[in-house]
């Protein structure tokens, strides 16, 4: 387990197949990202579930942009549940939706810029009527979807100009993973804002795909539910990288269970 000095507080995270994840609370997770973002820092928070996980593990420039986060919250349940297994039994699951919903709440009261990039045009303007009608008060300071393909320097400048000159204190991304990661690890520094990669979340709060019910998501099958929406983009993500999870799952538990008895045997010495 790794434990880093956090401004006002600690940071604790714990690997998970290899993969530095955060152990905290909603009200944690909450909290720091609003802090950050009234001062306006430029940090970034990675929402991994068991595809960016296992997507970390296997190929090295993605596992460093996910290393590098200011922030790496367990999404999905697999990941949480495997932070409960090996000593955090609290664990709650900091999924993106959900997150982005509380700090919509929190940028309201705070006054806080949003911004979101990402995604395409016509899921903004649903975004932006459901984000007016649910938070009449919140500061909507951009919203933008640049071309789907790499971008010149000229264009990426003309981008970090814009958000910076929104005055935007959280820049919500849904470029998809694991593009957003990379362009937040690659924009840290630049965007004078806390990134973080919302992904398919924006798409629920604009309303243009529907997410699980609420007892699906709280028993650990909201991945079912939207692999039956989209069987032609998602059958790889869930049923091949959930089956990597699973053995690579197998495979530290075993690993934590012989440190564990050793650990037992040195003391019963």
């Amino acid at each position: 387990m790794q434990t880093l000095e956090f401004p006002g507080s600690e940071r604790t995270q714990h690997p998970v197949l290899g993969v530095p994840v955060d152990v905290l609370d909603w009200s944690c997770a909450v909290a720091r990202i609003c802090d950050w973002a009234e001062r306006r820092e430029s940090r970034y928070v990675s929402i991994c579930d068991a595809h960016s996980i296992v997507r970390a593990s296997r190929d090295p420039k993605h596992g460093r942009h996910i290393a590098d986060a200011d922030m790496v919250t367990p999404d999905g349940w697999p990941v949480a549940w495997m932070l409960r297994r090996v000593g955090h039994p609290a664990q709650q699951r900091i999924n993106g939706p959900d997150l982005m919903e509380r700090l919509l709440v929190a940028a309201e009261d705070r006054g806080l810029g949003v911004y979101v990039y990402g995604t395409t045009d016509r899921t903004l303007d649903a975004l932006a009527a459901a984000l007016r009608k649910s938070y009449p008060r919140l500061k909507i300071v951009g919203l933008h979807s640049p071309p789907f393909r790499p971008l010149d320097a000229v264009e990426d400048a003309a981008d970090v100009e814009r958000i910076n000159a929104s005055g935007a204190h959280l820049v919500m991304t849904g470029l998809g993973c694991p593009k957003e990661d990379r362009w937040m690890f690659e924009h840290r520094g630049r965007v004078q804002a806390v990134m973080l990669g919302i992904g398919a979340g924006i798409d629920f709060h604009a309303g243009t795909v529907a997410r699980a019910p609420v007892w699906m998501r709280e028993h650990g099958l909201e991945w079912l539910f939207r692999l039956s929406q989209e069987p032609g983009r998602l059958w790889q993500r869930y049923l091949v990288n959930n089956t990597l999870f699973v053995v690579g799952a197998i495979g530290q538990f075993a690993r934590h269970a012989l440190v564990h008895h050793a650990r037992n045997r040195t003391r019963g010495d």
